[in-house]
């Protein structure tokens, strides 16, 4: 199965410190910012500090990207020829505007001698990504779609409040996008580093409406996600019974089969398998 997401966590390329304590944070993934969470005059120090933190080999199994400043900046181009040959597994790409943008994107990364395994994660964080998202989702390089909840809000002059409603039909619309396109796609980050109820509440729904994982903004949010993104055991013994019970009845020619009471289809044995590729993956991890 693809890479397993559940926590994505951003660290400011331009601590140093923080890029250290990285190293020994359990996340699934990390974003080496070198937008929002850098001053301008740190930039192309960050810059270096990314590049270095993704070639160092220190960071275990962990999936490593790296979020460039956008085109419209004086940092963006740089960034991007910076990652294209930093062996990251993506670029990951702000405010995105559409396929015209991530074509450009695309014309720099190969420019700059990019592998064709690099990967562009795309956020979606603004009116135009959304309407644009199928799109989005279906261009070259794009293997997973970031949800950039904060933005999209502004942007929306939609309240940021508990449940999400006002942004319900936005997440709705980029997940129905990522599935159609077979990429993967990421819930937004919780502000409040202090509230870990009220983070997890909001990873539970993201999780109930389809998200792969969600990005993160604090350490302390990492095992939060991994537990809630991670297969219970009871689910994992739920998901061995369907397929034994399925793999049974086809043998005996049987066309209907009951697994604790409820009737098994093929889409019951399909969500099984893919219970059980994720919790071989994060087992692997381990």
């Amino acid at each position: 199965m693809s890479a397993v997401l559940r926590s994505v966590l951003y660290m400011p390329s331009s601590n140093a410190r923080a890029l250290e304590k990285a190293k020994t944070i359990p996340a699934d993934a990390i974003i080496f910012d070198l937008e929002d969470a850098v001053a301008p005059d740190a930039k192309r120090d960050a810059r270096g500090q990314a590049v270095a933190a993704v070639q160092s080999g220190e960071y275990g199994g962990r999936v490593l990207t790296i979020r460039c400043n956008g085109l419209d900046t004086p940092w963006g181009e740089d960034d991007l020829r910076a990652a294209a040959t930093s062996g990251a597994t993506a670029v990951v790409i702000p405010k995105v505007s559409g396929t015209a943008h991530l074509a450009e994107v695309v014309r720099i990364l190969d420019e700059a001698g990019a592998p064709a395994e690099l990967a562009v994660w795309a956020m979606v964080e603004t009116p135009t990504a959304v309407l644009d998202v199928r799109d989005i989702a279906a261009a070259d390089r794009v293997t997973v779609l970031v949800m950039g909840t904060n933005d999209l809000a502004k942007e929306l002059r939609a309240a940021l409040v508990p449940g999400r409603a006002p942004l319900l039909p936005h997440l709705a619309t980029t997940l129905l996008a990522a599935r159609e396109a077979g990429v993967l796609v990421l819930d937004g980050v919780y502000n409040d580093v202090k509230d870990l109820e009220g983070f997890e509440a909001e990873a539970l729904q993201g999780k109930e409406l389809g998200f792969d994982g969600k990005t993160l903004v604090h350490p302390t949010q990492v095992e939060v996600a991994n537990r809630v993104w991670a297969p219970s055991e009871d689910e994992v013994a739920h998901a061995h019974r369907v397929i034994e019970a399925f793999d049974e009845a086809q043998r005996e020619g049987k066309g209907v089969v009951t697994v604790d009471g409820r009737m098994i289809e093929n889409l019951h044995v399909d969500n099984a398998r893919r219970t059980l590729a994720t919790a071989d993956a994060i087992a692997a991890l381990a």
